[in-house]
């Protein structure tokens, strides 16, 4: 499976205009306080990554968190669907490997795989909420579909995510719709209304438990913050993970180099509007409560190689190689493969040999924190678990954040 994003990679398209009236508050919506800090956890992680849900555990990120987005569901035919069955809930997993060190069984019924981990997870740390997220960039393209009948969509979410046969493991839905009308990995031309069609219907559906999206941080002009009604379907979700990251990458295979996190505007930045400030700015403007918005960590760098500056905005040949993909490694490989150079507009970058990388580091995030902590932001969130060291580096900086 392909990484969760690839960015802004599609052209943008012509702007409509949105209503941009505040929306009214809703006791089933409330904001999260200030110092949530949600990670996502990958379902394909347990393949090659070889991170499970006992390496939360072990490397003490569980205490810190609050939340935990369970990444992903497929949306299909316009309905929510289990993407990779065997990893959700009949991997067997030992006792040496089982997060409170008892093994599965074999018996009839029984739940296993990735849930039965998250349910056990829960036990051992009773302050995390679980979410189960829908979509991401690769599975996006059936929300349009979903959208043309949205009490019937959020009638099948509801029943897969609190199917009887994993009872307690998912306190609510996450939908990660990239992008409701405008283009991710596909188009979508449903129109600026149908996130607040779909956010109503699984609200109603749903009730008291979490409702929640991950949506666009793409600020330009006429960009994705533009093309859907963020401010009138937010009455219905408790809160936003607003995607604070993958600005800028190797998709632009001859650069210019830069940072794919900047937290501001910078002398020289290739897109007016590609920064973390101006889309929280901009979704303020239209209306959405700062506590409903979260802001997101990339926990991996972006990068190319063929450059020869050690500023941002150097030219290069094509994508940097990483262990699963090009142009993309983890934290915890790049911060001693190649350590940061420098700093720019809030977050790091490096220089090593002819590659140039961009990452967020503990210090750049411990700024990104206070920053948001000044926007009276509702919390942090992050991709995702599987990037950050056996230590929990980075996770603990956003947590003392």
């Amino acid at each position: 499976m392909s990484r969760r994003l690839l960015a802004f990679a599609s052209a943008l398209v012509t702007a409509v205009a949105v209503v941009t009236v505040p929306p009214a508050s809703t006791p089933t919506a409330a904001a999260a306080p200030n110092g949530n800090v949600l990670g996502y956890f990958a379902q394909w992680g347990v393949y090659q990554r070889n991170y499970h849900v006992k390496n939360i555990h072990t490397s003490g990120s569980a205490a810190k968190l609050t939340h935990i987005n369970y990444a992903f569901g497929n949306v299909t035919n316009g309905q929510c669907v289990l993407g990779d069955t065997y990893a959700d809930y009949d991997r067997f997993y030992d006792a040496a490997s089982s997060v409170d060190g008892t093994s599965d069984t074999w018996d009839a019924g029984a739940l296993r795989g990735n849930f039965n981990q998250l349910r056990k997870l829960k036990k051992m740390y009773p302050q995390i909420k679980v979410l189960f997220s829908f979509g991401g960039w690769t599975w996006s393209g059936g929300f349009g579909q979903a959208a043309q009948n949205p009490t019937a969509f959020a009638n099948s979410c509801y029943n897969l995510v609190n199917d009887p046969r994993w009872a307690g493991v998912f306190d609510g839905i996450d939908i990660d719709w990239e992008y409701p009308n405008a283009c991710g990995l596909t188009c979508d031309t449903s129109g600026p209304e149908a996130l607040t069609r779909l956010a109503q219907a699984l609200r109603g559906r749903f009730g008291s438990q979490l409702v929640t999206a991950a949506i666009t941080a793409d600020a330009s002009a006429g960009g994705k913050i533009d093309k859907a009604n963020y401010a009138s379907a937010a009455q219905y979700f408790n809160w936003y993970n607003v995607m604070t990251y993958d600005f800028f990458g190797a998709w632009a295979a001859t650069g210019p180099t830069a940072p794919h996190s900047p937290l501001t505007p910078y002398t020289g930045i290739p897109q007016a509007g590609f920064t973390t400030a101006e889309a929280i700015a901009k979704l303020k403007a239209k209306g959405i409560p700062a506590s409903k918005l979260w802001v997101g960590i990339g926990f991996y760098g972006r990068g190319w190689t063929g450059v020869t500056q050690t500023a941002p905005g150097g030219t290069a040949t094509g994508a940097a190689p990483g262990t699963y993909e090009a142009g993309i490694e983890d934290y915890k490989v790049l911060k001693t493969r190649c350590p940061a150079t420098g700093t720019v507009a809030g977050t790091a970058y490096a220089k090593c040999g002819s590659q140039w990388w961009s990452y967020d580091t503990p210090s750049t995030i411990a700024g990104k924190m206070g920053w948001a902590k000044s926007q009276g932001l509702g919390g942090s969130f992050f991709w995702e678990l599987s990037g950050d060291t056996a230590t929990g580096e980075l996770i603990t900086v956003m947590k003392n954040g």
